[in-house]
């Protein structure tokens, strides 16, 4: 019978979501979430994951699927998160049809890229720190406007020539500030992302906020698809896959899942 995983991680002490091929390339989440599986069911078990997140990258919403022949008389849930380490947590477990696929049959994706221009080690592996004193944030709101005007991420892709096709349709996107200014959340969202995109457009909106690049050269971008010269994604440990939702499938995050409760609306301000 196939089963879907609602599941959260934070993510800066793995190499990403993925199970990696070859060689030995650190911790991922899949291969832990899979050996913690095999030793409950005591049978070997394979998942399919909603989607990649990369090295460092959090996930405060994410699912997977996997199918299991063998039925359990105890709580799973509980055995899971007993054996799982402290940063991955097993929410629920949903009985779905064969069909249902984690990856192909999700329809939108939310990501939210949280930083902050003070120093805090509290925050350290949950929010990206740039000492960045008057980030023009009029400006960064301007660019943020453009994202769901065009839909060719191309120009904002690390390998864009790996994909069938660059097109992106950003349905939404906002920037928020705490009451002092001094944090910042970016959240976008679509039914698909190209490679490290959403960090590369952070880095391009924070070029914005420091004066060193334009609102309308970053709109040239968009309409051209030419590449930057120069590309620096955002830092990772900002970043986190925060909704994904299905036809079928539309439920709320566990927001009480970030310490630091990155998702409290009362915290965030519009720009």
């Amino acid at each position: 019978m196939r089963f879907f995983f609602h599941i959260g991680y934070n993510g800066f002490y793995y190499r990403g979501w993925q199970r990696q091929a070859k060689g030995p390339s650190g911790p991922n989440i899949q291969e832990i979430i899979e050996a913690a599986m095999t030793k409950v069911l005591k049978e070997p078990i394979s998942i399919m994951g909603c989607g990649r997140t990369d090295a460092m990258v959090h996930a405060s919403q994410f699912f997977f699927h996997t199918d299991i022949q063998k039925e359990w008389d105890y709580d799973l849930v509980f055995r899971l998160n007993k054996t799982l380490p402290d940063d991955i947590a097993v929410f629920e477990i949903m009985p779905m049809q064969e069909q249902h696929h984690a990856r192909f049959d999700a329809t939108a994706r939310t990501y939210d890229y949280f930083l902050h221009t003070y120093k805090d080690p509290f925050l350290s592996i949950s929010s990206s720190l740039y000492l960045e004193k008057n980030l023009n944030l009029s400006e960064m709101k301007r660019a943020v406007a453009l994202l769901t005007q065009y839909n060719d991420y191309r120009a904002f892709c690390k390998t864009p020539d790996v994909y069938r096709t660059t097109i992106c349709n950003v349905t939404s996107s906002q920037l928020f500030a705490d009451a002092n200014g001094d944090r910042l959340r970016f959240q976008i969202s679509a039914n698909r992302f190209l490679g490290r995109m959403i960090r590369i457009t952070m880095g391009k909106l924070l070029e914005i906020g420091k004066g060193e690049l334009s609102v309308d050269e970053f709109e040239s971008y968009l309409i051209t698809k030419q590449t930057p010269r120069l590309i620096e994604p955002a830092h990772p440990q900002g970043l986190y896959l925060s909704k994904v939702t299905y036809p079928y499938l539309d439920i709320p995050q566990r927001s009480d899942f970030s310490a630091i409760q990155q998702s409290r609306t009362d915290q965030w301000q519009p720009v």
